[in-house]
This record gives C-alpha cells, sequence and structure tokens, in this order.
C-alpha cells in the first residue's frame, strides 16, 4: 500500500504569524489524515541533532537559532504518496522563489524564515517520526475512513 506518514513542522515563524490554522486547514482539505500533532519547544541539543547533516555549512548556526527561538508545532500526516506530496505542497527551500499555491510561495519571502520543515524522504520521515513522537502519541483512523479519500476497491489505493 502506498499509503505513507511523514513528519512536518512549522517553524517558530509560521506560529508567530498565526499560520498554524492555514497550514492544518490545507493538508487536510487536500485529504491528508493527521495521526499526531503537538506544540513544543524544542532544545538546541535535539535541533543540533535533527539538522547534523548541514552541520559545517554557512545556514546552519542561523538555522539552529531560527527553529530554537520560539515555539514549533509538529505533526505526523498520513496519505497516498505523503513525503512527495507534502514536499511539493510546501514549495521550494526559499519563499522567494516558491510558486504561488504553495505553503512558502503563498507566505514567505524569506530565504532563512520559511515556515515549515517536512521530511525528505520515507525513509527520514520514519526517523523524524519517532524522534518527534512517542509511539503512543500517533493515532490510527478507521480504514473505513479511507474510502472517502480514495478508491479502495482494488490492492491499492487509487
Amino acid at each position: 500500500m502506498q499509503i505513507q506518514r511523514t513528519l512536518v513542522f512549522l517553524k517558530p515563524d509560521a506560529v508567530q504569524r498565526g499560520l498554524v490554522g492555514e497550514v492544518i486547514q490545507r493538508f487536510e482539505k487536500r485529504g491528508f489524515q493527521i495521526v499526531g500533532l503537538k506544540m513544543m519547544r524544542l532544545s538546541e541539543a535535539f535541533v543540533r541533532e535533527h539538522y547534523a547533516a548541514h552541520k559545517g555549512k554557512d545556514f546552519y548556526e542561523p538555522l539552529v537559532r531560527y527553529v530554537i527561538s520560539g515555539p514549533i508545532v509538529a505533526m505526523v500526516v498520513e496519505g497516498k504518496n505523503a513525503v512527495r506530496v507534502v514536499r511539493a505542497m510546501m514549495g521550494e527551500t526559499f519563499g522567494s522563489e516558491s510558486p504561488p499555491g504553495t505553503i512558502r510561495g503563498d507566505f514567505a519571502l524569506s530565504n532563512r524564515y520559511n515556515l515549515i520543515h517536512g521530511s525528505d524522504t520515507p525513509e527520514s520521515a520514519a526517523e523524524e517520526i519517532a524522534r518527534f513522537f512517542r509511539p503512543d502519541e500517533l493515532v490510527t483512523h478507521p480504514e473505513d475512513s479511507l474510502r472517502w479519500l480514495y478508491d479502495m476497491t482494488g490492492t491499492e489505493p487509487v
């Protein structure tokens, strides 16, 4: 089955600008199910570990300062091809380069304050979900609910 879970978190600028509801609504309207959701303040050590792949790059230190500057809202969304579709909905990394209709294209101009993080592969999604959520913090929606999102008459959701 192509149903995937992916991690999304709304960065401090999205929270402070009051965009949390708007962004969640976009994912729900698209057909994603929210299976985990919480507001949290990330420690510097947590953020450094999360973005360790970027250590040494010129944007790493400013990124760490930015992400620890305020609360974030973390969520796990579930749906068909979730990783790819969520990344497309987010837009390009830099708000100024994101097309209208994407989250960053509609709400961001900065090349640093870019509102949202989303896992980039199914493998990183699994690792990131485990970093942000304990298994008991995630819910499973009734399988019957998928019939309102996909044609479930075959072996794969369409």
